[in-house]
C-alpha cells in the first residue's frame, strides 16, 4: 500500500487519552513520522533540547525534575527506573534473553520510551502472526523491517509482494531527517543495508525466475479444491489421476489433463474408464469448464516445467544471512485465485517435504504474505479448511507464517486463532463498518492498561498495538509501540536493477525457459492421429468393396438371359468369387483386412 496517501492521526498512547499530533503524509511520508511530535511524560517531567520536543503551553511537554530527557530527534528516557510503573511492566514483559528481533519503543501517555524497547524471542516466528491495520499506517514498513532482521539472524523469508513496493529490501535504504528522527526517538543504531534477494513472477508473468509447477504434483484432491468441485466431481477427477498414473500419461500442464478428459468421455475411452467406476459426460462437462475458467485467470502459464524446487526458498547467501525471496504479483494481483493456487501448492509441498523439528532456537522459514484479504475472497469452503490445517501444523516444521492486511476480520476465525503475534496498525472508523470492524479488533487483545477503542485511531504512521509470545510462549503485555526504521529502500526497487539481478541468479538458467516434454496430450493427440488414418483408410477399402459390388451387379444383369437357370445364385457368392474378394482374404493379416471381412460376415468391429 501507499503509505503517502494517508494523514497520520493523533496518538492517543496511555489511559488518560495524551495525545501526539501525527504528520501529514507527503512525497517522504513512506518513511517513518513523528521526529517533531509533541510529548507527554507521564509521573516524569521532559526537558525540550532541539527538534524532538517543543516547549510551549498546552501543547503536551512538562518540563520536571529527572524524569525522561529529550535529545535531538527524539525523546529519550534516563534510565529504566524513571519508567512511569505501568509502563515498567509491560517493558518487563518484552525482556528476552536469547536471540530477538527489535520492534520498536514503548509508548506511554504520549512520550516515546527507547529504553523499553518491545522484541520479538526469535525462537516464537514460528508460532505465525498478524500485520494489520488501515491503509496508509505503515504494514509494508512494518512487514519489511522484520524481514531484515530476520535475513540478518540467518533466517530465510518469503515475500509475497502484490503492490511492488517490498522489492526495495534488497537496496541500501535512503538516510534523511525522517529517518535520523525515528532513530532517535526509539534508540536505533540506523545504518543503510541491503538485504540478499532473489525475485520470482507466477509462470514468467511480471518480472522474476518464473515459478511453475506440474499438475500430478498439485494432485486431484488439491485441484478439487482450486476449481470448487463437489465431492462427487473431486471423485471423478481423482479417477481420470488413476487412469493417467496407470497408463504412464504424465500430467504436466492443463492441457494434458484436459486431453485426459476429453479422451475418457469419447467412445473410445468410456469403455477403458467404465473398468474402474466411469465418468458421467455431465461431470466431464462440469470439470473441462472449471478448468477453461481457470485458464482464463492466467493459470495455464504456472502449470507445466520445470517445476520449482520449494527447497530454493530455505537458502542462506553466502555472508550467512537468510535469503529473501520476493514474490512479485503486481502483475497478477488482478487474478486472485491465481494466487491462492500458488501458496496452496507451496505451502502443501513444503509441509510434505521438511521433517519434523519440534522447537527450534529460530525458525527455518518465515513467509510474509502481503494483502492478505486477496487469499481469502471468494475462497471455497475446502480452501478455507486446507489453509488452517497447513497454519495449524506447519509450525513443527520450522515454518512461521505472517498475514498482512487490513483488519483482522480479512482473516478467517479459525485460522486468526493460531496467530501467536500481533503487531495491529491504526484502524479508521469512518462508517459503522469500519465502527464495528473496530470493537471486533478490540476484543481480540488480552486486557490492558490502555483504552484500545480510542488508542487504535489515534495511531500515527509507523505506530503500532502490539502483543507477542514471550520465550515461554505466554502472550506479552500489550505495548502501544512507535516502531524502528526499515535499513533498506523503502519503495520499489529500480526496474533495471531488478531485471539484472533476475537474469544474474544462478536459477534464472534453470527456470527461466519453459519445456514442453512428451506428456498425456502428444500421446493422446498421436494414438487419436494414427486411428483418424486407420479409419480414413478403412472407409478407402470399403468404397472399394462397394464398386466391386456394384461392378459384379452390373455384370450379372447384362448376362441375365443367360444365366436364368442360376437365379437363385445369391449375390454373397457372386462377391466371395471375385478377384477383389479374394485379394482382401489374403490380407487378412492387416488390420484391414481383419476389419472389413468381420463387417462383410456382420461381426462387430473391435474398437481401439
Amino acid at each position: 500500500m501507499n503509505d503517502s496517501d494517508s494523514t497520520g492521526g493523533r496518538t492517543g498512547a496511555g489511559m488518560g487519552g495524551a495525545t501526539t499530533p501525527g504528520t501529514t503524509g507527503g512525497p517522504d511520508a513512506d518513511a517513518p513520522q513523528g521526529a517533531g511530535a509533541d510529548v507527554r511524560a507521564a509521573g516524569a517531567g521532559a526537558q525540550g533540547a532541539g527538534a524532538g520536543v517543543r516547549e510551549a503551553a498546552g501543547a503536551g511537554v512538562q518540563a520536571g525534575g529527572g524524569g525522561a530527557q529529550a535529545e535531538e530527534g527524539g525523546v529519550r528516557a534516563e534510565g529504566a527506573g524513571a519508567l512511569p510503573e505501568p509502563a515498567r511492566e509491560i517493558a518487563a514483559g518484552y525482556a528476552v534473553s536469547g536471540a530477538a528481533l527489535d520492534l520498536g519503543a514503548l509508548l506511554w501517555d504520549g512520550a516515546c520510551l527507547p529504553d523499553a524497547q518491545i522484541r520479538i524471542p526469535l525462537a516464537m516466528l514460528n508460532r505465525h502472526g498478524l500485520v494489520a491495520g488501515a491503509t496508509g499506517t505503515g504494514k509494508t514498513k512494518t512487514l519489511q523491517l522484520i524481514a531484515e532482521q530476520l535475513s540478518a539472524d540467518g533466517v530465510p523469508v518469503f515475500l509475497a509482494d502484490i503492490k511492488g513496493d517490498v522489492s526495495g529490501i534488497a537496496a541500501p535504504g535512503a538516510p534523511g531527517d525522517r529517518v535520523t528522527g525515528r532513530a532517535g526517538q526509539v534508540g536505533q543504531a540506523w545504518e543503510a543495508k541491503g538485504f540478499p534477494c532473489e525475485f520470482y513472477a507466477l509462470g514468467g508473468i511480471g518480472p522474476g525466475i518464473p515459478l511453475r509447477a506440474t499438475v500430478t504434483s498439485f494432485g486431484p484432491v488439491l485441484l478439487s479444491k482450486v476449481l470448487q468441485l463437489n465431492r462427487t466431481q473431486e471423485q471423478s477427477l481423482g479417477l481420470i489421476f488413476h487412469y493417467a498414473d496407470a497408463k504412464g500419461l504424465e500430467l504436466l500442464d492443463l492441457k494434458d489433463l484436459r486431453a485426459v478428459v476429453a479422451f475418457l468421455v469419447s467412445d473410445t475411452g468410456k469403455a477403458e474408464l467404465k473398468e474402474i467406476g466411469g465418468l458421467s459426460t455431465a461431470t466431464a462437462g462440469v470439470i473441462l469448464r472449471s478448468i477453461t475458467a481457470f485458464e482464463q485467470q492466467g493459470a495455464g502459464d504456472f502449470f507445466g516445467e520445470p517445476e520449482f524446487d520449494t527447497a530454493e526458498l530455505l537458502r542462506q547467501a553466502p555472508d550467512g544471512r537468510g535469503l529473501v525471496s520476493v514474490l512479485e504479483l503486481a502483475a497478477v494481483q488482478d487474478k486472485p485465485q491465481l494466487f491462492s493456487t500458488f501458496l496452496m501448492w507451496l505451502l502443501a509441498d513444503l509441509f510434505h517435504d521438511l521433517p519434523e523439528v519440534g522447537d527450534l532456537d529460530r525458525p527455518k522459514l518465515v513467509f510474509f504474505f502481503d494483502e492478505a484479504h486477496l487469499l481469502f475472497k471468494g475462497a471455497s469452503k475446502a480452501f478455507l479448511e486446507s489453509i488452517t490445517q497447513t497454519v495449524r501444523l506447519i509450525r513443527s516444521k520450522g515454518v512461521g507464517i505472517f498475514f498482512v492486511t487490513q483488519t483482522p476480520r480479512d482473516v478467517p476465525a479459525e485460522v486468526l486463532a493460531q496467530l501467536g503475534n500481533r503487531v495491529q496498525h491504526a484502524l479508521r472508523a469512518f462508517t459503522p463498518d469500519d465502527a464495528k470492524a473496530l470493537r471486533s479488533t478490540v476484543k481480540t487483545f488480552p486486557n490492558s492498561p490502555y483504552e484500545l477503542e480510542e488508542l487504535l485511531t489515534r495511531l500515527g504512521i509507523g505506530e503500532a498495538v502490539i502483543t507477542v509470545l514471550n520465550e515461554n510462549g505466554a502472550p506479552t503485555p500489550v505495548a502501544a509501540t512507535r516502531l524502528r526504521a526499515p535499513q533498506s529502500l523503502m519503495g520499489p526497487y529500480p526496474a533495471a536493477e531488478l531485471d539484472a539481478a533476475v537474469k544474474g541468479s544462478p536459477l534464472y538458467g534453470r527456470y527461466a525457459q519453459a519445456v514442453d516434454r512428451e506428456s498425456a496430450y502428444e500421446k493422446l493427440s498421436a494414438g487419436q492421429e494414427a486411428q483418424r488414418r486407420a479409419a480414413e483408410a478403412e472407409a478407402a477399402d470399403r468404397a472399394a468393396v462397394e464398386e466391386a459390388v456394384r461392378g459384379e451387379k452390373a455384370r450379372g444383369a447384362g448376362k441375365a438371359a443367360k444365366r436364368a437357370a442360376k437365379e437363385d445364385t445369391s449375390l454373397v457368392e457372386q462377391v466371395v468369387a471375385s478377384g477383389m474378394f479374394r485379394s482382401l482374404a489374403r490380407s487378412v493379416g492387416t488390420q484391414l483386412g481383419r476389419e472389413i471381412s468381420r463387417s462383410l460376415f456382420g461381426t462387430a468391429r473391435r474398437r481401439r
